[in-house]
């Protein structure tokens, strides 16, 4: 056996991919939320579009007419107006709502209050009152001919009057803070009570008194939650309804039927039998919304990264 021969070594094969197979098992997960989310979320969203792209007409009935609504929307001096009115209400009332809330809130958790936990739920209390009976309350309230604002005016001549056209607005932004006041508090309480115990010792052997403590320590651990309370007090001034339409009654002179979008949008569609036209104030007032969201988001973001 010649043991000097050589043995040639088959060229090796380059190897073979396989196709990695799919797997679609997260969808079973995942898939119902997708479902109910396309259900209650895109379709609608889908079809206000589609609505928005057509017009009613007395002659021709329904018919297709592009960007012809949101052309009108933009010389429509009854949407600016509302839309004005919305954002003066937006910038008083939800920077003073949530610095009460602010303060509320480092209060209670401060430990130095008597009563907090009676404070708390007394704060809260008012977010757990529906709307309608909140606003009926308050309407009650302010009536300056049988309401409480009535009787100071009797006893001693106050002259108030939370229904005037000058007062108006602050007496709404009154009912929208006093309901949800509670609401954000417990967003800055909740977040108050996970900064760790050993900070305040730390700050405490440093010498900070509580001023530095607040300053320092709790304010930024804060960030986070005033963004979302922000977030979330800037979507609900845009959705401004409840209030101005149930007090209307009271004030229709003042409390116009296009006092606010939602308003607008609303006696567009039922009583005006505008729906597409509505249709287009909804849309336009989602994406004002939305892009007035992302900003107070990027901004916040960008604050916490610092």
């Amino acid at each position: 056996m010649a043991s000097g021969t050589a043995r040639t070594v088959p060229p090796s094969r380059p190897p073979v991919r396989r196709k990695s197979r799919k797997d679609w098992r997260g969808w079973i997960f995942v898939g119902p939320f997708m479902a109910v989310f396309a259900l209650v979320f895109i379709a609608p969203l889908v079809y206000a579009i589609y609505l928005s792209t057509f017009r009613n007409q007395l002659i021709g009935g329904n018919s297709f007419v592009g960007l012809d609504n949101y052309t009108q929307l933009l010389h429509d001096a009854s949407f600016w107006h509302a839309l004005l009115r919305v954002l003066l209400f937006l910038v008083i009332q939800v920077p003073i709502m949530l610095a009460i809330a602010l303060g509320a809130a480092m209060a209670i958790d401060s430990a130095r209050l008597y009563g907090a936990n009676l404070f708390r739920i007394a704060l809260f209390l008012p977010y757990a009152v529906p709307a309608v009976v909140a606003v009926l309350m308050w309407g009650f309230i302010y009536g300056d001919q049988f309401g409480l604002v009535g009787q100071l005016n009797e006893a001693i001549g106050t002259g108030l009057n939370p229904f005037d056209s000058s007062w108006i607005l602050i007496s709404i932004g009154n009912i929208v803070t006093w309901s949800f006041v509670g609401y954000n508090m417990l967003i800055f309480y909740t977040t108050l009570k996970t900064i760790p115990a050993e900070l305040y010792e730390a700050a405490e052997l440093d010498g900070a008194g509580q001023f530095w403590i607040i300053r320092a320590i709790k304010l930024p651990a804060l960030r986070g939650s005033m963004v979302i309370a922000t977030i979330f007090s800037i979507i609900g001034s845009f959705q401004l309804f409840n209030e101005p339409n149930i007090l209307r009654p009271l004030v229709e002179n003042i409390i116009t039927t296009d006092y606010t979008p939602n308003m607008y949008a609303y006696n567009l569609a039922f009583s005006g039998q505008q729906q597409n036209y509505a249709a287009t104030v909804a849309i336009v007032m989602g994406v004002v919304t939305a892009v007035i969201a992302y900003v107070v988001q990027l901004r916040g973001s960008r604050t916490e990264d610092l």
